[in-house]
């Protein structure tokens, strides 16, 4: 099965997805709505969509978190498939570092962040899943 991951960020939504072994996360940009995620999702053939709960280091909720609760919300409200939340805490700084690194200039830093750190949530999720014996 498919994973869609989702990472909202303020103006895009970045999004990743499983091969269907459930083992690699690969980026495939991003959308502006939950009607283009779930267009993606239908497209890529996803049995389950993944989104990134940003948290404090505290694990500690923020207002972030409540907008992407929101987020989370209005999705389940549209879909049918299962939306799983996942702790993404520190993915959007990993993934500024591994573009900084990549010495990727500032405007295409903005819009790849989102997707990259939809990616690395996701892979972090599928080794989790693969560790403890299934998706």
């Amino acid at each position: 099965m498919r994973v869609l991951a989702v990472d909202q960020g303020a103006k895009r939504i970045g999004l990743a997805i499983s091969d269907e072994t459930g083992t690699i996360a690969q980026s495939i940009g991003y959308v502006t709505s939950i009607v283009e995620l779930l267009r993606v999702a239908g497209e890529r053939e996803a049995g389950k969509i993944l989104v990134g709960l940003p948290r404090r280091l505290d694990g500690s909720a923020s207002p972030q978190t409540e907008r992407v609760e929101a987020f989370i919300a209005t999705l389940k409200e549209a879909t049918t498939l299962p939306v799983v939340k996942w702790d993404e805490r520190l993915t959007t700084a990993q993934a500024t570092r591994v573009l900084l690194e990549g010495n990727v200039r500032r405007k295409d830093r903005k819009e790849k962040v989102d997707q990259l750190a939809a990616q690395l949530m996701l892979q972090s999720y599928l080794d989790a899943q693969n560790c403890s014996g299934g998706l």
